[in-house]
């Protein structure tokens, strides 16, 4: 089997595999939007069509643009909450 049409299952797998998990959650949960974050949605194929089968399903989807998806984003994620329990502690709103 050539590599490609290899990778190409692969990623098909995979993202068929998140939808369906993310599916069966949502109807579980009765709620409607799913955040796709962490290491394995930097890969771009495996995002696009994730995001593809589960706007397909319905679902309200949320990816990373403007963070990085990988620990990048988990530190910025602690900085905020830092931040907010700080100015929680101050008596200051916002």
């Amino acid at each position: 089997m050539p590599a490609a049409l290899l990778a190409a299952r692969f990623h098909e797998t995979v993202a068929q595999l998140v939808a369906g998990a993310c599916r069966r959650l949502a109807a579980d949960s009765g709620l409607g939007r799913v955040a796709l974050s962490g290491g394995v949605f930097q890969n771009a194929v495996l995002l696009e069509r994730s995001v593809s089968l589960l706007r397909d399903s319905g679902l309200e989807v949320y990816a990373n643009r403007m963070v990085p998806a990988n620990d990048g984003g988990i530190s910025l994620g602690q900085a905020l909450v830092a931040a907010s329990r700080t100015r929680a502690a101050a008596g200051v709103a916002g």
